[in-house]
């Protein structure tokens, strides 16, 4: 009976996901759904900064510090291990939820594309960004990302062993194409308001951030494999190599 509740638990967190993921969409491109980036009344600016500060802070710090192997090991002597990435999926997905529903709209113009050529240009960019974020989901595995490779091993009975570390696909290219397809997501719009724009700095800086973070794992999990793997592939922007020191340096014509 656990081993059941615990798939149907999984499921459920992760159609919760899969609902917050594609609001995102629409919420950041202003289509279709009822509350977007830009959509209601606006109020102060001081006090739609401060609302909107707080909700982004607030997704970023559960978003971190659940992700950390050093909470996790504490986390699990709560929230069992089949169920563990479910509920840190969960929490995310209602977090997002939260701030769809409490955003603040800043709809003063930062930029606005009025040539047709020019919006098409940005709103292809904003879909590909989207179908990057996707699709390098599943070449990672997508449904361990999301929690229910592990609950589905666990109602088969079955001994959950870590995925191998391996380099394929987007991954050859550059080590977090998700965040990129993010960063284009987010900043690939023809209509930039002030309330977009605090929205895709933050976001930004917080997906700087947390690389680092997670990088600092990998090394730990990972060892020398990750430590070769990133001197070999570039962070972020496909074409650049690591500098000795661990940054990221544009390639001279000699190293192309």
């Amino acid at each position: 009976m656990q081993r059941v509740v615990f798939l149907l638990y999984g499921v459920v967190c992760y159609l919760v996901f899969l609902v917050s993921f594609v609001y995102a969409i629409g919420f950041v491109g202003n289509l279709v759904v009822p509350k977007s980036i830009d959509s209601g009344l606006p109020g102060p600016v001081a006090s739609a900064l401060v609302i909107n500060a707080l909700l982004l802070g607030l997704f970023a710090v559960q978003h971190s510090v659940m992700a950390r192997h050093g909470f996790k090991k504490v986390w699990t002597k709560v929230i069992p291990n089949p169920i563990e990435r479910s509920t840190y999926v969960l929490l995310s997905s209602l977090i997002l939820i939260l701030m769809y529903w409490q955003w603040r709209p800043m709809p003063d113009s930062v930029w606005q594309i009025s040539n047709v050529a020019g919006r098409t240009v940005l709103q292809a960019l904003c879909w590909i960004g989207w179908l990057i974020v996707l699709v390098s989901t599943f070449i990672i595995n997508h449904f361990d990302l999301f929690g229910l490779r592990q609950v589905v091993y666990h109602a088969q009975r079955k001994e959950l062993t870590p995925l191998p570390f391996t380099k394929r696909g987007l991954y050859k290219l550059l080590r977090h194409p998700i965040m990129l397809g993010f960063i284009i997501a987010f900043w690939s719009t023809p209509d930039m308001s002030l309330g977009h724009l605090i929205f895709a700095i933050a976001t930004t800086g917080y997906i700087i951030v947390g690389i680092l973070l997670e990088e600092r794992d990998m090394v730990v999990y990972h060892g020398k494999a990750y430590e070769a793997y990133r001197r070999e592939v570039p962070m972020l922007v496909p074409g650049t190599k690591m500098r000795p020191g661990g940054g990221n340096i544009q390639p001279t014509g000699d190293e192309a």
